[in-house]
């Protein structure tokens, strides 16, 4: 039976409005944390699990000390409910961004507010804080005990869920903290020497009794270049310490490391490290606990006999 052409319509509507209904994806309620660093996106990751929307803005393999985002990034930065960064000067081409968003009243956790700061000792950012906190494990896990209060205040957050994956994590940092601790003991004493593209191990050396030697780009960051003196004290350091190895960052051109093994006078190897940023899941670091064991790794057999 056909129906009247106003019950046919109505009909139609009816049925139209169904299927949008059904094929439309209901609105995603999490709450959005944005993190600057893959790093520490990672580690947020970790924590919340699927209970926000995690967006990391730094890429895998990026420099967080030049990495940019684009305007729509920006806008989601400013819509963020929980803004994350590392802070003490490291993301120097994201800051102009974290400001705004700060000044737009969205809530910011800064993990360097969470961690004993230590200072660069040499090169032109002698004094500034040194940002580079996560080489050591142990302040990585102030950061996250620091967070858990941040991330538990947000709507949609079940705390004793959060608090569970916490305290797994933490134990997850304890358990690195120790096989690192085990895996650099094996360096001679007179080995115990680093030197690598910039100045990012001194909380390694810090926590892990190491000497940095020094570094090929000068200061903290890698927008600085090296002068010819600085290449040849450079030089000289690595000659009278013997080191038999430098330590290439993965997201910086190794040039300037290899010219300086070329130029000393002594066999030096180069290594690449994960420090600044994860890799894709098939780059070899792809998430903060795996960079670290690499790392680990790496150094120990490269400064061991």
């Amino acid at each position: 039976m056909r129906l009247p052409r106003p019950f046919a319509a109505a009909a139609l509507t009816v049925f139209t409005a169904a299927a949008l209904t059904a094929c439309t994806a209901p609105a995603d309620a999490r709450p959005v944390v944005v993190v600057s660093t893959n790093i520490l996106g990672d580690v947020v990751g970790e924590l919340v699990g699927d209970e926000a929307r995690v967006v990391t803005l730094m890429k895998p393999n990026a420099d967080p000390h030049s990495f940019e985002i684009s305007a729509q990034e920006a806008a989601t930065l400013r819509d963020a409910d929980l803004l994350v960064s590392n802070g003490l000067g490291l993301e120097e081409g994201l800051q102009q961004h974290l400001d705004a968003a700060v000044d737009a009243d969205v809530p910011s956790f800064i993990a360097g507010d969470a961690i004993e700061v230590l200072d660069y000792r040499d090169g032109d950012a002698a004094g500034m804080p040194d940002s580079h906190f996560w080489t050591d494990p142990a302040r990585m896990i102030d950061v996250v005990d620091a967070l858990e209060p941040a991330l538990a205040a947000l709507d949609g957050i079940d705390a004793d869920a959060l608090s569970a994956e916490v305290a797994d994590y933490r134990d997850e940092l304890t358990a690195l903290d120790a096989e690192m601790t085990t895996a650099f003991a094996t360096i001679p004493e007179n080995r115990r020497a680093l030197v690598t593209n910039h100045h990012v191990f001194g909380y390694l050396a810090d926590r892990f009794d190491f000497e940095v030697v020094g570094a090929v780009i000068p200061g903290g960051t890698t927008l600085a270049a090296p002068s010819a003196s600085d290449l040849a004290d450079l030089v000289d350091a690595v000659e009278a310490t013997g080191v038999p190895a430098v330590f290439a960052e993965s997201s910086s051109p190794d040039r300037l490391v290899q010219a300086l093994a070329e130029e000393a006078d002594v066999h030096i190897e180069v290594i690449e490290l994960f420090t600044e940023s994860l890799t894709a899941e098939d780059g070899g670091a792809p998430d903060y606990l795996t960079m670290m064991r690499v790392n680990t790794e790496r150094i120990t057999s490269g400064l061991t006999p």
